[in-house]
């Protein structure tokens, strides 16, 4: 098991390579507020000072440590000259010390010195972050390589604080518990929770930040620290026991170095047998199980179990991703060399899935919403039906238009029957109606036609979105074969309804009730008429004064047209007669009309613009982008799509890196 920790490393550097974090790894995140001991407990875990100390927030970046442990120097040496030990890759060889550390923004260089360690963490923060004491989110990836330590992979963040001091924004609290939560958010992170020995417990930042991700505590150690500094006759045994905040793997307690010791350069070495003292002074039935060398090593144990558990679920991440990646990777496709044979063949596709989206056969069918010839369909038979349906047959028409027709197709007698221009007239007019629809229809249809371009750019054609240039130019050549096919179906359209008012069939097949009708009309009224008829003049006669007109007041003039036509008024048995006549007339031959339009207008649409353009669209692209002088031009990757197929052969290049890391772990390592 000891060789989880390493490998745990070795994935984490293959992914910064890449410069993500696709996979949470485990780590311990070291959580705590200002002055809380944080940073002494981390330098008591490396046995060196290396990190920055100052007032106010002095770890302003994350700072992912990666503690590994290495043979000593001489050990080395002896590997390095042969004597009875093989060389391998640990070997170090060229490194003349005992312990350094390496950043991940300077590989190259080594540092031996650990007074430049400190140094060059403090300058990064400063390029980073700036010098007025505010925070970044981006960490600083320092690996320490000692025979002194165990190995470990920690996250040091920065100390949550309450007041803004200085140029400090004055979110800066919510800015550092955004980062913390970012961090102990994830499932396969150990929570190392520093609290000080002086403080109450039940107020502490640190375990309340650990509690809202960990609420039963199982990713949690805490660690009291400073218990050298607590007021005399108080001790921190019962918060050591657990029996104040009980923490599922544990609580140790461990001795700062003062200010003092800092300042006088006291040695690790020597705060940990000053530490020890304490302890078995104060805490004799705890002393084994506290202290910075114990909490080390409960570390390295807590982590390489939590390793072990968390790699099932980390092996079948890789695995998914690996496949997710290498899908991506084969869609940008591989760059051109035939640049004929790539465009035929683009081109080819487009005008396949066009036809097969129209024809439903196409391999990408989307669930959401009708597309494609299933929406042509809906267009036909439920929009443009539904709205032919709807017309009334007599809508616009009133009694008193049917009777200014007839009397205006009378001339200037008066007519025994119901003339038949007038019927024609009002019919007319009436089919007119069916025209607006009918052109409707067919810009419904184009505006499908047009989707569908989109459709199979987005869905069908993933290869197409490589090249911009001949993705525009596909759209706009079947878009302009689109255009000029809607006027040319418009003008069909538009004559299918002249063509019905050029003639009006009246011995139509379907049109044989009219003679009914009339004569149904006719016999209903004839008998009462013509009893009233003799009589009704006669009276009529009588009434009526000479000349048939009323004699004018002395003195005015006579104006025949001054007479107001009525707007409505009860109109006599023969004018009802003869407005129901017209109207079973026309409403009888509206009919027929409208069921040969439903009918006629979606096979005149079919034949001049969809399929017609399903049988030339193939022809059409190849004619207008198959031509030498363009096939460069069109076939010039996106940038974006450049950029996108380096990233993801990065990237999946990664993933195989870290399968094969991880695939060197047998079962029996892990127990």
């Amino acid at each position: 098991m000891e060789t989880l920790i390493p490998i745990i490393n070795r994935l984490q550097e293959v992914f910064l390579t890449v410069g993500a974090e696709i996979i949470q790894l485990p780590q311990i995140v070291v959580v705590g507020s200002q002055s809380s001991g944080k940073s002494s407990v981390l330098e008591s875990l490396v046995g060196r000072d290396f990190l920055p100390r100052g007032s106010g927030i002095v770890t302003r970046r994350p700072l992912v440590l990666q503690l590994v442990n290495v043979p000593p120097l001489a050990e080395r040496r002896l590997q390095e000259n042969g004597n009875g030990v093989k060389q391998n890759a640990n070997s170090y060889p060229g490194i003349k010390a005992d312990e350094w550390g390496t950043f991940l923004h300077s590989k190259n260089q080594i540092f031996t010195d650990f007074l430049e360690i400190r140094k060059e963490i403090e300058e990064e923060t400063e390029r980073s972050s700036g010098d007025n004491k505010g925070i970044s989110p981006e960490p600083i990836y320092l690996k320490i390589f000692s025979p002194h330590v165990l190995n470990l992979t920690l996250v040091d963040l920065p100390g949550i604080t309450k007041v803004p001091v200085g140029d400090q924004p004055e979110d800066i609290e919510a800015q550092v518990q955004e980062m913390i939560l970012s961090f102990i958010s994830n499932p396969n992170s150990l929570i190392l929770s520093v609290s000080p020995a002086n403080s109450d417990l039940a107020t502490s930042d640190a375990l309340k930040l650990a509690r809202e991700v960990d609420q039963d505590g199982r990713r949690t150690l805490l660690v009291v620290s400073k218990l050298d500094l607590m007021d005399a006759g108080t001790d921190a045994l019962e918060v050591l026991l657990g029996r104040v905040i009980p923490v599922r793997l544990g609580i140790v307690g461990v001795v700062n170095r003062s200010q003092h010791d800092i300042n006088t350069q006291k040695s690790i070495e020597d705060t940990a047998r000053d530490e020890q003292a304490f302890l078995q002074r104060h805490y004799p039935s705890l002393a084994s199980r506290c202290g910075s060398r114990y909490l080390a090593r409960t570390l390295s144990r807590l982590l390489m179990h939590h390793i072990r558990d968390c790699l099932p679920e980390l092996k079948r991440r890789v695995t998914v991703l690996s496949a997710q990646y290498q899908a991506r990777f084969s869609s940008y496709g591989q760059p051109v060399e035939d640049h004929s044979s790539t465009l035929l063949q683009i081109v080819t596709k487009f005008a396949s899935d066009y036809c097969n989206t129209i024809e439903g056969t196409a391999t990408h069918i989307q669930t959401s919403e009708l597309c494609g010839g299933a929406r042509i369909c809906y267009i036909f038979h439920e929009t443009f039906g539904r709205t032919l349906q709807s017309i009334d047959p007599l809508g616009g028409l009133t009694e008193l238009d049917i009777l200014t027709a007839i009397r205006n197709a009378t001339g200037p007698r008066p007519a025994l029957f119901v003339p038949e221009i007038s019927f024609e007239l009002l019919v007319k007019r009436q089919i007119k109606r069916l025209e607006e629809p009918s052109l409707r229809c067919v810009e419904l249809v184009h505006e499908e036609l047009q989707r569908i371009i989109q459709h199979c750019s987005s869905y069908s054609t993933q290869e197409l979105l490589r090249f911009p240039k001949l993705h525009d130019s596909i759209v706009e050549v079947v878009t302009s074969l689109l255009r000029k096919r809607l006027p040319i179906t418009n003008d069909m359209v538009h004559n299918l309804v002249q063509i019905e008012l050029a003639y009006i069939n009246t011995k139509h097949p379907d049109f044989t009730d009219a003679a009914q009708v009339s004569a149904s009309v006719n016999s209903q009224q004839g008998l009462q008429d013509g009893d009233k008829c003799w009589m009704n003049e006669k009276v009529a006669e009588e009434k009526a004064p000479v000349g048939g007109f009323s004699s004018p007041v002395k003195g005015q003039a006579i104006n025949l047209l001054d007479t107001a036509v009525p707007v409505s008024r009860k109109l006599t048995a023969r004018e009802q007669r003869d407005c129901e006549v017209i109207q079973r007339l026309i409403k009888c031959y509206f009919l027929i009309v409208r069921k040969s339009i439903q009918d006629s207008v979606p096979k005149t649409v079919m034949h001049f613009l969809v399929n017609f353009v399903k049988e030339r669209l193939q022809s059409e692209l190849v004619g207008q982008l198959y031509k030498q002088n363009l096939l460069q031009g069109l076939l010039i990757e996106s940038q974006d799509t450049a950029q996108q197929r380096t990233e993801v052969a990065q990237m999946l290049e990664a993933l195989q890196k870290a399968s094969n890391i991880i695939s060197e772990i047998r079962e029996t390592h892990l127990w």
